[in-house]
Formats: C-alpha cells, structure tokens, sequence
C-alpha cells in the first residue's frame, strides 16, 4: 500500500528544509547560488577564497529562507585548478560537499546558447536539488586523501619537466640550424660541452649568448630531473613503495610506469569490479544505439590521461617482454595480422586487458595468466 507524506507547513517545518548552495569558482570572483528548494535562488558574489564572506552568505541565505542555524546544508562545485581544498574546508565547517566532473554536467544543445557565470551556478544548484531527490544527474568525483594528492607531485613535475627539457633541446637545434649547424649529438648531453667549444665561434655573438643560456636552463632542468628520479628510486629501495615493487615484479612493469599506476589509480582508488575500473580510465566502450542505428564510438577517454597513455605505452611493451602470456596471445590472434590500423585498435583493448589484470595482481595476488616475474636478485 503506498503512503503519501506531507510537509508540515509554518514555524515547525523550517527544521525540516535543507540549504543547497553551488559555487562557481573563478580567478578573482565566487558566484554563490543558494536557495532551500522551496524559493528562487539567493545569489551573492565574493573574493576568491574568502572564506569569511562564504560563511556570512550561508548565514543571510539562512535568515532569508527562514532556516535555523543547525539545517544542514548541501553544497557542490565543478572539479578545476581550486582542487579539494575547498571541499575539505566545506566538510570542516559540516557542510555536505560534493565535487562534479565537469564533463558530465549536462548543457543545452543549441548550437547558440547563454552562458554566463550567475546562469551556471543556477545549472549547478539546479542538478544539485535533483541529484539530493535521486536523480542521477553526473559524475561525483571521489577524493583522495591529503597524503595521497601529496604524493602525485613527484610524477606529475617529472612530466613537466620532460616537456621542458624537450623544448629547450628543440630551440638549440633550431638556432643552430639558423648558421647550418647541425649537431649529430645529443644536445646537452655529456659530448655537448666539447661540440659546442669547437663550433661556437661559427655563431655571431648575440646568438651564442642566447644558445649558452637555452643551455643553462637546459642543465638546470636535466639536474632537477636527476634529483627527482634519485629521490624516487631511494624510496623503492627503502621499502617505503609496497605496491611499486609488486608491480615491477613483473616482467615489463619498470618503476616510472608502475610508480605512475601505484599513485594515480591503484594507490587509493577503490573499485567493485573491472567495469569501473575501465571507466575510471577512460577505456570503458560507449556504444551508440537509438533505433536501428548501432554504432560502437570507441573509448570514453573520460579518465585520467595520465594513466590512459602510460598503460598503452605499457601494453606495447607487454607484447615484447611477455610473449608467452595469455594476454598476449589474445592480441596475436585478434590483432597482429591486421593493418597498422587494426594493431592500434588492438592496443587499446590490450590496455583494458593490462588494467585490469594488474589490478587483480596487486588485490588478490593472481599474476596474469602466462606471465613472467623478474628475477630476484641475489
């Protein structure tokens, strides 16, 4: 038999209603939309991270709405440069906080259609309502801990400065080309020195102060790199790694890629089965199907980046060192006899294989079917 309930109205129902609140973060300015669901929003404007004025809109929304001060409140933000801080600084003060992924936040589909921050923020509050009735409205992004976010910095500066490195080495050589030198070395490496002593005088001297410079910021960026790579390679050996020395017990798992997988995903990342886990990476399928029309679109590629790239680099390298295991196996059949085509597609499926193989791995202990482990070191 069904029931229908209905809300108390006067004094006593104000205990009843909830505060809902979306921010819309920018660099300089916060937009706040508030409302209890049951009026039209509230809408305040503050300094970016004040949060003394947050509190001071929390409290005049109150007062507005007729709420008490110990409603509870509810609050959202989309994910962006502000990070958890926010979010952790929101559960501190006993608000209910929940981050979005962007990307899942559904928009009008005109070709033209308004967008301004005060016409977000209602979006945002708008879902929030929904998504707090149980609707399913978007994705909610799950937080890491302090220490874990910490811990991604490493990685993360190591790939920064690999980009920068990269640079700096590609506008040496354009410039050199500038005077028809082309070096058939590595630039900045250890024979770059006596190559560059022997042609200098070949470049007029303004470009050669600005060649030795793109050098010294060339060596500056190889000498942080080194410094990283030695403090990261300390702590494997100092046992102070557990999951990324598992992993690089297998045989094409080096540190640089099982660190990145270890900190990124496995690390403090909790998952049900292997459908998530595929979904949390962006190699999850995302079939088409409306009618008679049925069409496969590829990868969602709504994950990391990160992590996406690495475990294909990863499953090209699992071919060569394991080509004995199951999974290997599976691409020759499927895969190796077709075009350059055919073995890329085949690639990106092996990454889903791989993901889901190691994560097994590092869970259960089961090493991927037809694997071998390195050998232990005497």
């Amino acid at each position: 038999m069904r029931t229908t309930q209905t809300t108390p109205q006067g004094q006593d129902a104000a205990s009843q209603v909830d505060l809902y609140v979306s921010f819309e973060l920018a660099d300089k300015k916060w937009k706040l939309s508030l409302s209890d669901g049951r009026r039209g929003p509230s809408r305040y404007t503050v300094d970016a991270g004040d949060t003394v004025a947050v509190l001071e809109c929390l409290t005049n929304a109150r007062t507005r709405c007729g709420l008490s001060a110990q409603c509870k409140v509810h609050s959202c933000y989309e994910a962006g440069r502000d990070g958890w801080w926010l979010h952790r600084w929101l559960i501190e003060q006993g608000i209910d906080n929940i981050v979005v992924d962007a990307a899942s936040i559904e928009v009008n589909r005109r070709a033209r259609r308004a967008k301004t921050d005060r016409l977000d923020g209602d979006k945002l509050l708008t879902m929030l309502l929904r998504h707090h009735a149980g609707e399913r409205v978007w994705s909610v992004l799950r937080e890491p801990s302090a220490e874990a976010e910490d811990a991604r910095r490493t990685h993360r500066e190591l790939g920064r400065l690999m980009h920068e490195r990269i640079a700096h080495t590609n506008r040496i050589g354009s410039l050199l080309v500038l005077h028809n030198l082309r070096p058939h070395i590595i630039i900045g490496g250890r024979d770059w020195a006596a190559w560059w002593e022997h042609h200098c005088a070949q470049v007029p001297p303004l470009l050669r102060a600005e060649i030795e410079r793109e050098s010294a910021r060339l060596k500056l960026v190889k000498d942080q790199m080194r410094a990283l790579e030695a403090l990261r390679c300390q702590e494997i050996e100092d046992g102070k790694q557990p999951l990324v020395q598992q992993l690089m017990q297998l045989r094409a798992i080096g540190p640089k890629g099982a660190w990145l997988l270890v900190k990124e995903l496995f690390g403090w990342r909790e998952f049900a089965n292997r459908r998530e886990l595929a979904g949390c990476v962006g190699l999850a399928p995302t079939p088409y199907a409306s009618g008679d029309s049925e069409i496969e679109q590829g990868i969602s590629k709504a994950g990391n980046r990160r992590i996406r790239a690495m475990l294909v680099e990863q499953a090209w390298k699992w071919l060569q060192l394991q080509p004995d295991s199951a999974l290997t196996q599976w691409f020759n059949r499927r895969f190796a006899s077709g075009g350059k085509r055919m073995r890329r597609v085949g690639i990106v499926a092996l990454a889903r294989r791989l993901v889901i193989a190691l994560w097994r791995y590092l869970k259960h202990g089961e090493i991927p079917a037809g694997a071998v482990l390195k050998p232990v070191a005497v």
